[in-house]
């Protein structure tokens, strides 16, 4: 028997994205991070998943929404970020 379920999955998807998002802002609030690291970007786009995830589940559209538009601002940075780290251009 499985210990979670597929629907009790969304939840636990949910609160990964919550946790995520919210990492991400405390980090870098207090200095710990900087909106070039992709660490940053990163823990946008999990959340993003996670939370985007969750709202289709819960058919929540405004949230898929504005999930799905933070995570591809989270991916386009990762990608420009990337692309400077390896000295291509933008």
């Amino acid at each position: 028997m499985y210990l979670l379920s597929l629907n009790g999955i969304y939840p636990v998807l949910g609160w990964v994205g919550t946790l995520a998002y919210l990492l991400a802002y405390f980090l870098l609030s207090v200095n710990k991070i900087n909106a070039r690291q992709l660490i940053y970007h990163t823990l946008n786009a999990v959340g993003a998943i996670g939370l985007t995830a969750n709202a289709l589940h819960y058919a929540d559209l405004p949230n898929v929404v504005v999930n799905l538009v933070w995570g591809l601002i989270a991916v386009s940075a990762f990608v420009v970020i990337s692309r400077k780290k390896k000295g291509k251009p933008n």
